[in-house]
């Protein structure tokens, strides 16, 4: 199983967790090294940027090798920027829309013909994706905009034996609104643990579910 985004505030519990469940995983990030405090043995690492076009099938194909095939990916990386639309760089809005919306779906592009009947596909959009918010426009746009491909990929492929499974878990203190593109974060509640988020989306990994709205994640 490849997991993008392993260094992430939900990537990292995610991947720790299929490991604890014995899942083989290749893991891939920006900076291509192990995350700290992710103890998955012989894990194979490599970097990965969702912006980079041309890596998506690279990727994909290493970690089919490291493997000796590949029946899973998880995405559960991501880029915000905040701000109003007329404030926003146009080189960030381009970067959000090629990690959240273009860069998923390439990967999904290359995974697909080399998966097997029972493979799967999971990303993780987000809440944005049902809720649509102001001062938030390009980070709306394009994770609702993934949020509906992978849900028409689900039926795209299910005749085939792939399971694709769309993630919109409520505001999670993952770390991601720090490290924004763009302009400052407005105040929020605090969000889930994503130890939490990460354990609901490996149930439904194992049983086998189909989607995940915001309310999937109420405890």
């Amino acid at each position: 199983m490849l997991v993008v985004g392993a260094s992430g505030g939900i990537g990292r519990p995610l991947a720790a967790a299929l490991a604890e469940r014995g899942s083989r995983l290749a893991v891939a990030g920006r900076d291509g090294t192990r995350p700290d405090g992710l103890d998955v043995g012989e894990t194979a690492t490599f970097r990965f940027d969702l912006a980079d076009a041309a890596a998506a099938p690279r990727l994909v194909a290493a970690a089919s090798d490291a493997l000796g095939g590949l029946d899973g990916v998880v995405c559960c990386a991501g880029a915000v920027a905040f701000g109003p639309l007329d404030e926003t760089p146009v080189d960030v809005l381009h970067e959000l829309v090629a990690v959240d919306l273009v860069g998923p779906l390439l990967l999904a592009r290359a995974a697909i013909p080399i998966f097997p009947a029972g493979g799967f596909i999971l990303n993780v959009s987000g809440v944005i994706a049902e809720l649509p918010t102001a001062g938030l426009v390009p980070y709306s746009a394009a994770k609702g905009g993934v949020s509906a491909g992978f849900r028409a990929l689900a039926r795209e492929v299910r005749p085939r034996g792939i399971s694709v499974i769309d993630a919109r878990p409520p505001h999670t203190e993952s770390g991601l609104a720090g490290r924004a593109l763009h302009g400052v974060p407005p105040r929020m509640r605090a969000g889930l643990d994503p130890s939490i988020v990460a354990d609901r989306l490996v149930r439904a990994i194992e049983d086998d579910e189909r989607d995940l709205p915001a309310n999937a994640f109420t405890p």
